[in-house]
């Protein structure tokens, strides 16, 4: 999917973009016409948003934590300073903890997570949707994952938060569905990515990781982000409280 035109005019506001499912959407909106807004604590985002002005498009990196109210705000803040609103925002910013048993699991890990992955979630939607009411609506999409749905061992802090995007985005869709904007989500089965670089290196794991997989390999970013461009079009105008599971069929046994 590329059109400089389906989303001329558009800004778009994406976190947690420096590599992965963040950069491969951050890179598709650019190529389809938006004003792309990158909002990352890791400064390698900025190789992201220089990428976007490199094949013509319009882009601004703004170095963020997600899981700081002020620094959402100001994010918020310097996307309607440089580009005069918002209109659609893709809250990917996430972290995995170290694998560990719950009782084993270490407090800094599970209040980090948390931290970010779910009171992050928070505060965006927070001060992306204040900002959307000014502006007349928009469309967002929050990344939650498979264990959003269901459990993995040895990550309760991970799936505990994600379980959590899945309620906040439901919660945020009926608060905000007759004021013109839609919360919807991704969950996306294993990718390969940085992130999860560390699991696929190990053969081993990475067989085990593939028994549950009926495509049998991880997903490319670029497959999660076709399926949030989507939901942030008009294509999707009628789609709102939704979690697109998108695993391989992962989820189907």
């Amino acid at each position: 999917m590329s059109n400089p035109s389906f989303f001329a005019g558009k800004v778009v506001l994406v976190t947690g973009a420096s590599s992965g499912i963040g950069r491969a959407t951050a890179l598709a909106f650019g190529r389809n016409g938006a004003k792309v807004v990158i909002g990352d604590f890791d400064e390698k985002a900025a190789e992201t948003a220089s990428l976007i002005t490199q094949e013509g498009g319009e882009a601004l990196f703004v170095k963020t934590d997600v899981s700081q109210a002020s620094s959402v705000e100001a994010l918020v803040q310097a996307t309607v300073s440089a580009y005069g609103r918002l209109d659609i925002a893709f809250n990917n910013a996430g972290l995995l903890p170290h694998t560990a048993d719950l009782a084993d699991m270490k407090l800094e890990d599970f209040d980090r997570t948390i931290a970010v992955d779910l009171r992050g979630v928070f505060l965006c939607l927070k001060y992306e949707i204040s900002q959307m009411l000014k502006d007349g609506g928009g469309a967002i999409v929050n990344t939650a994952s498979v264990a959003g749905l269901v459990a993995d061992a040895g990550m309760s802090p991970y799936v505990a938060a994600k379980h959590g995007v899945v309620g906040l985005t439901k919660a945020a869709a009926l608060d905000y569905a007759t004021r013109n904007i839609r919360v919807n989500a991704v969950a996306p089965g294993l990718v390969a990515t940085p992130m999860t670089q560390r699991w696929l290196a190990d053969p081993a794991f990475k067989q085990k990781l593939m028994e549950n997989s009926p495509i049998g390999r991880p997903a490319e970013p670029e497959e999660i982000a076709g399926t949030v461009l989507h939901l942030c079009s008009d294509a999707a105008s009628f789609v709102t409280g939704q979690t697109y599971v998108i695993d391989g069929g992962q989820t189907s046994h």
